[in-house]
Order: C-alpha cells, then sequence, then structure tokens
C-alpha cells in the first residue's frame, strides 16, 4: 500500500513540473516565435513586393 501511495505522489508531483514546463517555458517561447516569424514573413513579403501604399 505504501508504495502505492508514494507512486501516486511522484506522479502528481511529475504532473505539476509538467504543467509548470508547459506554462512557463514552452507556451511562452512558442508564442514568441509564432510572432517573432509572422513579422519575419511580413518583412520578406514587403521586401519583394514593397511598403503598402494608402489606396
Amino acid at each position: 500500500m505504501k508504495q502505492l501511495t508514494e507512486s501516486r505522489s511522484s506522479s502528481k508531483w511529475r504532473e505539476r513540473v509538467a504543467f509548470l514546463l508547459l506554462t512557463g517555458v514552452i507556451f511562452p517561447l512558442l508564442t514568441v516565435f509564432l510572432v517573432a516569424g509572422y513579422g519575419f514573413a511580413v518583412w520578406i513579403w514587403q521586401i519583394f513586393t514593397g511598403p503598402p501604399t494608402g489606396h
């Protein structure tokens, strides 16, 4: 019975670490890379097509 309790607490600890890693590291990095990638794509697009015009 003791081993089952230790296994559950270990599993909960790993779940919390995974959650903190996802919310504190992975998602923020992914967001930064997506925004930077979009900005880079717009920059490259404007190199070939020129800046947007006012009309």
